[in-house]
């Protein structure tokens, strides 16, 4: 699917329409978890996804207290190294399970779903070159704290980068359980599992 108009793109958009998240009237929100189709997959696909919303924030407020001055560049370091590691890994293998494994069941399904699956797919590639520069911003960082002088361009090129695929994934991961949390409701879990 070309995505067009170019409001689909996930930098630019602020939801999917409803041609798209085509079950999501139907199954809103508030009633996901009472739902007879509500099981451990759906539940665990929700659990991942704020999971990931946690972290963004954890790696956010460490950068933000070290900008702010609250902790030194060893305590910054020490603590964002590993957090920013484990939130890669579990962006990377979340994606990639979701690529190569769900998705392709879920476009099994119904036919009307493809759309819905073309842009998460899209989606996927997009956070993935922001990650690619979040890690290149990181690293970049990393030097500059390790070597004498200012080091605040880099911590700001690295914020910045950090923010924004913060915000992709959080638009990314909100307008994916459009799709995907009415579809299991919809067909229940097994098909697709």
């Amino acid at each position: 699917m070309s995505l067009s108009p170019p409001a689909l793109l996930l930098p630019d958009r602020i939801g999917l329409p409803d041609v798209i998240a085509y079950l999501r009237a139907a199954y809103p929100a508030p009633g996901w978890p009472a739902h007879r189709n509500y099981g451990e997959l759906t539940a665990f696909w929700l659990h991942v996804h704020a999971s990931l919303r946690e972290q963004a924030q954890r790696l956010d407020r460490i950068t933000a207290d070290f900008r702010e001055g609250r902790s030194t560049p060893g305590a910054f370091q020490s603590a964002v190294v590993p957090a920013l590691n484990h939130f890669l890994q579990h962006l990377n293998g979340h994606h990639g399970i979701e690529d190569q494994a769900y998705f392709p069941k879920f476009r099994a399904l119904d036919s009307r779903m493809a759309a819905g699956f073309d842009v998460l797919e899209s989606d996927h590639r997009i956070i993935h070159e922001s990650l690619e520069a979040t890690v290149e911003k990181a690293r970049a960082m990393l030097h500059a704290l390790g070597t004498p002088g200012d080091s605040r361009a880099a911590v700001d090129g690295y914020a910045e980068t950090s923010q924004r695929l913060f915000a992709l994934l959080g638009r990314h991961l909100s307008d994916e359980e459009d799709v995907v949390i009415p579809a299991m409701l919809e067909h229940g879990e097994r098909r697709v599992s």
